[in-house]
């Protein structure tokens, strides 16, 4: 990458951040049904056609305000979570830290969640790393023999990423229901499945 395209591309990222960051403080003011796409041109200073030149829509902004919050924690959460000496106490830790900054977002991940499913993963911007994070925490488990050996990693994570997302949505459509327990409820599936027979 020439300098130019690389300073084109830092001020691209800058200036999709600077907008997911407005458009979240307007949903957090406003309410997120209340919101349009030309509130938040209007709030971040920019022309509606440079607003949709990066997010189409809404929920694209939440994408990126979401991935881009992850990423930015992903260093921190592999380098704590790795001195945890099993991979059950690596994943219930990472679960609990996980609905505890889920519930309070509770009024956008439905939408969150639509938007992702409908986009799938080839957008430009790309799975969110939760693939990433489920591959560090559960890889040391397959190799010290704490759970089966006969199943690739790569399908494991695949597996766990649809109890995950099986577990937000079960909670999306209980009113009243605990994250943390729906995905405490999860972790002891993919367990009791993945339990090493040695």
């Amino acid at each position: 990458m020439s300098d130019n395209e690389g300073r084109r591309a830092r001020k691209r990222q800058q200036t999709a951040d600077q907008l997911a960051e407005t458009a979240w403080q307007l949903f957090e003011s406003q309410g997120y049904e209340s919101v349009t796409m030309e509130a938040i041109a209007v709030a971040a200073d920019v022309a509606k056609g440079t607003l949709y030149n990066h997010f189409p829509v809404k929920e694209a902004l939440l994408r990126h305000k979401f991935h881009r919050e992850l990423q930015q924690k992903i260093p921190g959460i592999l380098a704590e979570f790795a001195q945890l000496p099993t991979c059950r106490e690596r994943l219930q830790t990472f679960m609990r830290l996980n609905a505890a900054w889920t519930e309070p977002r509770r009024a956008y991940v439905g939408h969150y969640l639509k938007f992702r499913m409908n986009e799938g993963s080839h957008h430009r911007e790309g799975r969110s790393g939760m693939d990433r994070i489920f591959t560090a925490l559960i890889e040391p488990g397959l190799t010290s023999g704490e759970l089966r050996s006969d199943v690739p990693i790569g399908a494991v994570v695949h597996y766990i990423s649809h109890l995950y997302l099986g577990a937000m949505l079960r909670w999306l459509q209980t009113p009243g229901r605990r994250l943390a327990d729906e995905f405490e409820l999860m972790l002891d599936l993919f367990f009791k499945g993945m339990e090493s027979s040695s």
